[in-house]
């Protein structure tokens, strides 16, 4: 088995990973990666509505863990313009797959994998040789 990465390292590649995915990174605390990217938008005269995708990854070096959190908002103000959702889930313990499509008003839309993102960074910790823990039901 190939050594671990270490800290820096893996939390780099988080980074990286972040961005290739789009996600713009925030400030985070030491040690932690955060981001943050809206997936689907509509607006008209009377209101709107955006759907956004939050995650964490904070780093405990001690235990080579990275606890994960990630959460799906939804805001809208006004009167929201019609929209066709077609949404397909499925959840296990805290973990959500399964992908939302929005189509509105003057092409408006946009489409969101819930697990997309949560898989690859499993991959990249487990392929640093590091432990990947999703905590569930918390803010990232």
């Amino acid at each position: 088995m190939a050594a671990a990465l270490s800290m820096d390292a893996l939390l780099t590649a988080l980074q990286k990973l972040s961005v290739a995915h789009g996600l713009v990174l925030r400030d985070g605390a030491n040690h932690e990666v955060a981001g943050e990217v809206e997936k689907i938008g509509a607006k008209w005269w009377f209101g709107g509505r955006k759907v956004s995708y939050r995650m964490s990854c904070r780093l405990a070096e001690a235990e080579r863990t990275v606890h994960f959190r990630e959460v799906v908002t939804e805001r809208s103000w006004g009167i929201p313009p019609p929209t066709l959702t077609v949404e397909t889930t499925s959840t296990s313990g805290w973990q959500r797959s399964g992908t939302r499509k929005d189509v509105s008003v003057g092409a408006q839309g946009g489409t969101l994998d819930y697990a997309s993102f949560r898989n690859a960074v499993e991959q990249a910790v487990k392929a640093a040789g590091w432990t990947f823990h999703l905590e569930g039901g918390r803010f990232p």
